[in-house]
Order: structure tokens, then sequence, then C-alpha cells
């Protein structure tokens, strides 16, 4: 049985990640968490203990209250079965900041630079930490959960209405602003200019 196989068992967890790591296997995926302290040996143990040799994406969660969880998915081939690795990590979110998995998997550096700009995460000793899809003027992160979404308040959701919301005067649910969309009585062009919000 290989190192994969034994996964999650905890003492094959710490054996092959080290002290802090704890593992899942669920749908066929075997994930791994890991401390930030050991991010890079970490990828170096799915790579050179498990055959994860296939870098397949990664990517940040922004979860309130506790960081952004950076989330590296790579994937072991051979042997006529795929196995699949989720590696994930927590950093602050005042202090955003892990080592670049360029000298591990080459195929991370556009999957940091499209993290560091969507989250604020930033990878050190990456060669070119600089934006990839949005403008260089452009300020923020916008899929960090605090990032205000001012094009809701300039410009009302085109999306279709609730049953009973357009014509004929039928019962209406609680108006609500979602996450991330400012009320347009504080901020933006309607400034002061709206009734109070249990008014509208």
């Amino acid at each position: 049985m290989n190192a994969y196989d034994r996964l999650p068992d905890p003492a094959a967890v710490a054996e092959v990640f080290g002290e802090g790591a704890t593992a899942e296997r669920a749908y066929e995926l075997l994930t791994v968490d890991v401390p930030a302290a050991s991010w890079i040996s970490a990828l170096e143990a799915a790579r050179d203990q498990l055959g994860c040799g296939f870098f397949d994406w990664l990517s940040a969660v922004d979860e309130p209250g506790t960081g952004f969880r950076v989330c590296a998915h790579v994937v072991a081939l051979g042997g006529g079965t795929v196995r699949k690795l989720l590696l994930r990590t927590t950093v602050p979110h005042e202090a955003p900041v892990l080592p670049t998995a360029l000298g591990v998997y080459a195929g991370a550096g556009w999957h940091e630079r499209e993290t560091y700009e969507m989250f604020g995460v930033s990878f050190t000793d990456h060669p070119n930490l600089v934006h990839l899809l949005l403008p260089e003027t452009f300020e923020g992160h916008p899929l960090r959960k605090d990032f205000v979404l001012a094009a809701r308040v300039a410009k009302a959701w085109p999306g279709a209405k609730e049953p009973g919301e357009s014509e004929g005067g039928g019962p209406r649910r609680r108006q609500m602003l979602p996450p991330g969309v400012p009320d347009p009585n504080e901020w933006g062009p309607l400034k002061g200019q709206l009734p109070p919000a249990p008014a509208r």
C-alpha cells in the first residue's frame, strides 16, 4: 500500500506532511490541511512522496473571522489510477503571505498572480507578482468579502424579480442588501436622497 492509500490515517498524515496536518477523504478527493509554515514542504511531500506531479490549480477563499484559505489541487497520474489531492493552508487577513510554490510546481506562477490580484495574498520570492487580469490602476481585491460592489449602487441588479414583486401588487419579500453591496443612501450618487432603509 502506497502513502496516498494510507491517508487520511492520522499517523500517515503526520509521517508525510508533518505535525499539525490533518486529512479527510470524500468523493475520491483527499483534502489535507497544513499550517502555513509547512506550505512548501507539504507541496514537496505531495510531489515526491505521493507522486502528485501534475499541478492543476491554486486559488483562495476569503473566510471572514478566519483568514484566507489558500488551496492547491494536484494530481497523481499513473498505474491506471487518478489520485487527487487538495492541499490547503490558512493565512490571516492581517498578513496574507505565503512563499511561492514555483520551485515545486512551475505551473503555479499565473495562479499565484491571480490569487494575489483577487484576494491580496502575497507570495514571497515570486519573480513577477503583478496584475494578471485587471488594469494596473485597479484598486482593491475584488474577491474579498469586504470588497464594496459599487456597481450595484450605480445600477441595480437587472435580474428577474421574485413572484409578486412586479406589477399586480402581490405580497413582497423583505428587501435587503446582499453582502458587499453598500446602502445607496450612504454611498454613491443617491447618498442622502432616499428615505431610511426600513421604509424602502
